[in-house]
């Protein structure tokens, strides 16, 4: 080749080439040697033949490609790049010329801005290194719970939120409930699940929603004291049960779950529509049987056959409720936002004034006030379907700005905080079983003695 550089592949086929026209190899040897067909090499020994090696060519060397950006599109991406009053990105000149009906892509000025030597406006940043997860050894180590939004029951019916758990070390799926949204009484209801029927594992795996974690700023008084943001009600559950909790970092943390979710918006939803299933309670009917086949199918064996689940609480039912801690009124009364509860007379008809009391909402409805071990309430459960929902209002995760602070400030007030602190270390103090006792000087420690009385006017001596 007089005026192309010759690279290894084009003297390998020229020495082949060369070789079956003098005779020392066959066109059916060279062909194999070379992957081609007997008729390709004819063909290349004939251009061979007629043009020396400048045959080996391909036909469309030296011709512009068909797919070449227009000269006056790259023109005019070069004009935007050098710009001196400004710097645009290559996602902004795209679109600039896409006004001007002028097609390119991001690629194509990226291509056009590197060959120019321009750095980019927003430097990209690299990818981070992430290590692979690997399975815990034993059953019941963690367990990943998530909520997944989709049309579960078909496209023309409203979205439902699949709320489940799914074993880390086995990928069985442990526990799966419908839910409007994803919200506090379904991650209560797959607790449950899982604890009746499994046990008590050693950790929950899950995203940062705010059913299991505080995601705000805001302390109450209560909690500045303590040193710590008390969790939230999933969270407390949870920690009543002594079961840790991790949140996720990112999605492709909790990969396992994510992935469930994926094979069951394949596999469940078909099913559901196979059978004509278009309600939540015939779908939770049916998923009993589908996890059956579902785990046979996809869960593995754990690498250590020794399980970690741990046995419940005896009432654990007891754990899975919302708390709120309360001061009983004058009138012996306990108040949570929707509800008033009135208590009974105590032993003695004694008053239960100023006891700060425990009120749970359980997971069936049911309302239990306690002071410390003992009951002092026990509400039945409404008729009907329930819901388990938070009733903490706004203000208890907010602290009360001063009078002189500025609007959104969350500065506390010191003398409450002293206030609250000495509560704390007299818990009884100012109540009226335990009365604060008098000072030393006080008339009621001077002794009643009527000889000190001064004598009436006009008494006789």
């Amino acid at each position: 080749m007089d005026d192309m550089l010759m690279g290894v592949r084009e003297a390998r086929r020229l020495g082949l080439v060369e070789a079956a026209r003098r005779g020392d190899t066959t066109n059916r040897k060279a062909a194999q040697a070379l992957g081609l067909s007997i008729r390709q090499f004819q063909r290349l020994k004939r251009r061979v033949a007629a043009a020396g090696a400048l045959g080996l060519r391909h036909g469309n060397h030296g011709r512009v490609s068909t797919r070449r950006l227009d000269e006056r599109v790259r023109l005019r991406v070069e004009a935007l790049l050098q710009l001196e009053e400004v710097r645009l990105n290559d996602c902004h000149i795209v679109d600039l010329l896409g006004e001007a009906e002028l097609t390119v892509s991001d690629d194509s000025v990226r291509r056009i801005r590197r060959a120019l030597g321009l750095r980019p406006v927003h430097e990209r940043r690299p990818a981070q290194h992430h290590r692979r997860r690997e399975r815990r050894d034993r059953e019941g180590s963690m367990v990943l719970i998530d909520g997944s939004d989709h049309h579960w029951l078909g496209p023309e019916l409203p979205r439902l939120t699949l709320v489940g758990a799914i074993d880390d070390a086995t990928s069985t799926v442990l526990a799966l409930t419908f839910r409007p949204v994803e919200d506090l009484h379904g991650y209560a209801v797959v607790l449950r699940e899982v604890l009746v029927r499994y046990g008590m594992p050693e950790v929950f795996y899950g995203d940062r929603t705010g059913i299991a974690v505080r995601n705000d700023d805001h302390w109450s008084l209560e909690e500045e004291l303590a040193g710590r943001q008390l969790p939230p009600q999933f969270g407390q559950m949870l920690e009543a049960l002594g079961i840790r909790y991790i949140a996720a970092g990112s999605p492709q943390a909790k990969g396992r779950i994510e992935r469930l979710w994926r094979t069951l918006q394949d596999r469940l939803l078909k099913e559901l529509l196979m059978h004509g299933i278009g309600t939540v309670e015939a779908a939770e009917t049916y998923l009993p049987g589908f996890l059956e086949r579902f785990n046979r199918r996809f869960a593995i064996v754990a690498k250590d056959t020794k399980p970690a689940w741990q046995k419940p609480p005896r009432h654990f039912e007891l754990l899975l409720a919302c708390r709120y801690t309360r001061t009983v009124t004058r009138d012996n009364v306990v108040t949570i936002p929707g509800c008033v509860l009135h208590l009974p007379p105590g032993p003695q008809r004694r008053s239960h004034q100023g006891h700060r009391v425990e009120v749970r909402e359980l997971l069936d409805g049911r309302l239990l006030v306690r002071d410390g071990e003992k009951v002092l309430l026990d509400q039945p459960a409404p008729e009907g379907p329930f819901t388990l929902v938070p009733r903490s209002s706004r203000s208890e995760h907010r602290r009360q700005p001063r009078q002189n602070d500025p609007p959104g400030s969350t500065r506390t007030d010191e003398r409450e905080v002293a206030r609250l602190r000495t509560q704390a270390q007299n818990p009884r103090r100012g109540q009226l079983t335990n009365a604060r006792p008098p000072a030393k000087a006080h008339p009621w420690r001077k002794p009643y003695n009527p000889n000190l009385l001064p004598a009436k006017a006009g008494a006789g001596g």
